[in-house]
């Protein structure tokens, strides 16, 4: 369910962010719909495991954090590249000397 988020986070993250913007507006907004998709999938799991144990509850509510990083920092490059790669292909690079 986690992964499944960070992959909605980081398709809307990838289209969020704009060419040109500032790196520090980039990492706020991805950290920001970051955080935001996180407590909606804790209270999601907090509701599913409402009638287990209070440890497993605890572990159900923490579990699949690296995956939901992963995906949304990966989804977030993919989506963004895809959106903007003829800004890139615009951009020619002369590396041999003259």
């Amino acid at each position: 369910m986690r992964a499944i988020l960070g992959v909605i986070a980081g398709i809307i993250t990838g289209s969020a962010i704009a060419p040109g913007t500032g790196q520090g507006t980039a990492v706020g907004t991805a950290i920001l719909i970051g955080i935001i998709f996180y407590i909606i999938s804790y209270q999601v799991a907090k509701r599913v495991a409402k009638n287990t144990p209070k440890p497993e509850r605890r572990k159900l509510a923490t579990n699949g954090i690296f995956p939901f990083i992963f995906m949304l920092i990966m989804f977030m490059i993919v989506v963004y590249t895809g959106l903007h790669e003829n800004m890139l292909r615009s951009v020619k690079i002369d590396v041999a000397p003259k």
